[in-house]
């Protein structure tokens, strides 16, 4: 069960930049111990559904006292999981007049700006050595946690833990683990079809393909409950999907009758889904109806590879293939989109991923974008403000010249010195890098694909890693255990 109690490390670590904030030593010595007695009671082997109940409990409580967790509903579903473990969601909410819709109805609102937090992370930076990420004076609670590991020891991996080649000869453009889920894994092909496999089984298994596109497909996105995916193709199509059966619950054909290139979910509203094309064109779509949301399009200079929200919500990042990432804010009452800010990374060159993370470590709260940019670099950036304005703060040398690569974020908190990111290369590798270090930052390299690694992706406890190629196969990597 030791899971649970690192889910319920989380939920506490989550709220724990706000308990006593004038006395950050009592903070340090709070979320040690309870990760002693956490650990302690995992021996006694509780019921697993107790466990789980706890969880859900304590998150409620903690809601309460610092402000609800904010939930995301599915298309399908009638309810969502309460409890996020991963970095991407630690996003503080308050109760707050404005957050009073017209009709009285609540809305999340943040505790604090991009700028406020900006003020206060370099607050936090002056007390450490320049250029490290993680605060150095409160990072001792940290390593002992995580047992005097390093960062290269928790990334080992033992190696290949199953192979899957049912897109053989095609390439598998994208690929991702279910929302908090450790064992299921869904993956798109240009051979037009997608597939949901399974690893709980011996050995895995491909579960079900979801068939129904007319050209390849180029990107999709899960629902926060798992229940559905959403796909973008060629064929101008977004298609949902029913991840139990692969049925397709609609089709939904771009008004422009374009190619559509990517797509993801917005994070407080899963009916609605945005969708760029190759007519440079980026538009909100709600799928319950499978209409376009009125006010919610609007035109890069390009054709539109990739995007990604920030975990309110509030502000969506866009990438096109002439090299400019430009950020909107969108309105949650309408759905509307209004362009905000533009940055030129490199004149013609595609942004083949971004990827936007508001934690870089537990102890930091360090609003940033993970990008991909066909330069020869994997390009991290700091958001700046609420606006999304972008400032560089390092880049990692790899090869990437024109493949449509991709890279993530590490999902779990840090409890160790070091902030730690993955991605794909045209030279057949998988790389972390250690965001932190200055210097020889490389922490693990995986070599086994036998074409250009496009896309990877971790499970929720950042057991198993996932890289798909342009050969069409996907690699499972299992962690080494110590």
């Amino acid at each position: 069960m030791a899971a649970v109690w690192q889910q319920v490390l989380a939920v506490d670590a989550r709220y724990n930049a706000y308990r006593t904030p004038t006395f950050p030593q009592f903070r340090t010595q709070y979320i040690r111990r309870r990760s002693q007695l956490l650990r302690e009671n995992a021996k006694c082997g509780f019921e697993p559904a107790l466990r789980r109940r706890y969880v859900r409990l304590r998150s409620q409580l903690l809601g309460l006292r610092y402000g609800p967790l904010s939930e995301q509903s599915s298309f399908r579903a009638s309810s969502v999981r309460s409890s996020r473990t991963t970095l991407d969601r630690m996003e503080d909410f308050e109760e707050d007049p404005r957050a009073q819709g017209p009709r009285g109805h609540r809305r999340s609102v943040s505790r604090g700006s991009y700028q406020l937090q900006a003020q206060m992370n370099r607050a936090v930076y002056d007390e450490r050595p320049s250029g490290a990420l993680v605060p150095t004076s409160v990072a001792e609670a940290s390593r002992a946690m995580a047992g005097d590991t390093t960062l290269s020891e928790n990334y080992a991996f033992a190696g290949m833990h199953h192979i899957f080649d049912q897109h053989v000869d095609a390439a598998v453009p994208r690929l991702q683990f279910a929302n908090d889920d450790k064992h299921l894994l869904a993956c798109c092909s240009l051979d037009s079809t997608l597939s949901i496999m399974t690893l709980f089984s011996s050995p895995p298994s491909v579960k079900v393909i979801l068939k129904g596109h007319a050209g390849p497909v180029t990107d999709f996105a899960w629902s926060l409950s798992n229940d559905v995916i959403v796909s973008t193709s060629k064929d101008g199509t977004l298609r949902i999907w029913n991840t139990e059966d692969g049925r397709c619950i609609r089709e939904v054909r771009d008004p422009e009758a374009s190619e559509l290139l990517c797509c993801t979910f917005q994070p407080m509203n899963n009916n609605l889904t945005v969708v760029g094309n190759s007519k440079q064109l980026l538009q909100v779509v709600n799928i319950s109806t499978g209409k376009k949301v009125k006010g919610g399009s609007s035109k890069l200079t390009g054709r539109v590879l990739s995007m990604s929200f920030d975990a309110p919500g509030r502000i969506l990042w866009a990438g096109d293939d002439r090299g400019s990432i430009f950020s909107f804010l969108f309105d949650m009452a309408t759905g509307k989109l209004t362009k905000a800010k533009r940055l030129v990374v490199s004149e013609g060159s595609s942004i083949c991923s971004i990827s936007a993370r508001s934690w870089i470590s537990r102890e930091a709260r360090d609003p940033s974008l993970l990008i991909n940019a066909c330069v020869n670099k994997l390009l991290l950036y700091r958001v700046v403000d609420n606006e999304g304005t972008l400032q560089l703060k390092t880049s990692f040398p790899i090869k990437h010249g024109s493949q449509p690569l991709h890279s993530i974020f590490c999902p779990l908190m840090s409890f160790r010195q070091g902030a730690c990111v993955v991605t794909g290369s045209e030279d057949a590798c998988v790389y972390f890098f250690d965001v932190e270090r200055n210097t020889k930052a490389i922490v693990n390299k995986l070599q086994g694909h036998g074409g250009p690694v496009l896309d990877v992706s971790f499970n929720c406890d950042e057991s198993l890693l996932a890289s798909a190629d342009s050969t069409g196969m996907v690699i499972i990597w299992r962690r080494e255990q110590k």
